[in-house]
């Protein structure tokens, strides 16, 4: 959303070696049977006036992640900074100072806001909680330019959530995440319960946002067409760690590991004559859940690589910086180019033959 501004600098969000583990109970007394780790060794950095994407497959650990940056979820170790503050040793006193710095943005925003509230209640509450502004008949005043600057009209604010739209609804959680002024905003999937239609305008409605305000985003989705056009970088996840992380533009020109590469080819790119520009690269298998991946690249076992060997099953590969500003964890990989035509994995079929 700032592409070609020099935005680089001292980061404002620093993520180091993040983990999440979460326990496997089973039983009425709840015995502790195993262990699943959600996010496994994750880091990467947010500048100031950025957009970052996160993006990958449902249940690879993107949205843990994001609530690990802002605290909603404990993790189980690694290092998180806002603005040089140790983010996971704050008080409840400076956590909640931290709250007016970074907020979040759902992805279901009909289940985020409480149904016996109005819309201007919601954002009521928030000034009061944090003492922004005194006296009802301010806050009030408040309320109707939180909810102008949306793009909804002042009178929604006697509305009930089932009253309005799932876009309208979007646009409310966006403003309470507005009422604090905050510099720093993960929204988490915010446009995936929308329809189509809808999704392009809130999309323009947070790019508006951005540049008025000088907000900073960690934008995470599953949609890689969505993120292309959201994101001044882009960081790729599978199975709890980043696998690939670079500049939007040069990870779409020139993705590097064989999963990203997956993923773009999957992209609908119809040419002139209504035919798909390249072929769909076809993954074998299914995701695995986590207590089955693999001891090496947790990528393995799907990997259409045409060098992949044992190597690969024994080791863990790095986030390493395969060309400048452009990182990828995998030890077969070296250098980028433009993605070739994919071709399917052994023993898979091409789709349509």
């Amino acid at each position: 959303m700032r592409r070609g501004d020099d935005w680089r600098g001292a980061p404002l969000v620093e993520v180091r070696d993040i983990r999440k583990i979460f326990p496997v109970t089973r039983g009425p007394l709840g015995r502790v049977v195993g262990r699943v780790p959600a996010v496994d060794g994750v880091t990467f950095d947010v500048y100031r006036g950025e957009t970052l994407g996160l993006v990958g497959e449902s249940g690879c650990g993107k949205s843990t992640t994001g609530r690990i940056v802002l605290r909603l979820v404990e993790p189980t170790s690694g290092e998180v900074r806002f603005d040089g503050m140790d983010v996971l040793s704050l008080d409840p006193a400076r956590l909640r100072a931290l709250r007016r710095r970074a907020q979040i943005v759902f992805q279901d925003p009909f289940g985020s806001l409480n149904p016996r509230m109005t819309a201007g209640a919601a954002l009521d509450e928030v000034l009061r909680v944090h003492g922004l502004v005194d006296g009802r008949g301010e806050r009030e005043a408040r309320v109707g330019e939180l909810l102008a600057l949306v793009g909804l009209s002042p009178k929604l604010a006697l509305g009930y959530p089932h009253e309005f739209s799932g876009g309208q609804r979007q646009r409310i959680g966006i403003a309470r995440a507005l009422a604090v002024e905050p510099e720093f905003i993960v929204c988490d999937e915010p446009v995936s319960s929308l329809d189509v239609s809808v999704q392009a305008q809130v999309v323009n409605l947070l790019d508006d946002l951005q540049s008025r305000l000088g907000l900073t985003y960690l934008f995470i989705a599953h949609d890689l067409a969505l993120v292309r056009h959201v994101s001044d970088r882009v960081a790729v996840m599978y199975l709890g760690r980043i696998v690939e992380l670079a500049m939007a533009a040069e990870l779409y020109r020139g993705p590097l590991h064989p999963y990203t590469r997956a993923l773009l080819s999957a992209i609908p790119r119809l040419g002139r004559r209504g035919g798909a520009i390249r072929d769909r690269i076809l993954l074998r298998g299914e995701l695995p859940v986590y207590a089955e991946a693999p001891a090496g690249c947790p990528f393995y076992a799907r990997c259409p690589h045409p060098e992949k060997d044992e190597e690969c099953a024994r080791i863990v590969p790095d986030l390493a910086e395969k060309t400048p500003g452009h990182l990828a964890a995998c030890i077969k990989v070296s250098g980028g180019g433009p993605l070739e035509t994919g071709r399917p994995a052994p023993d898979s079929p091409r789709s349509g033959t």
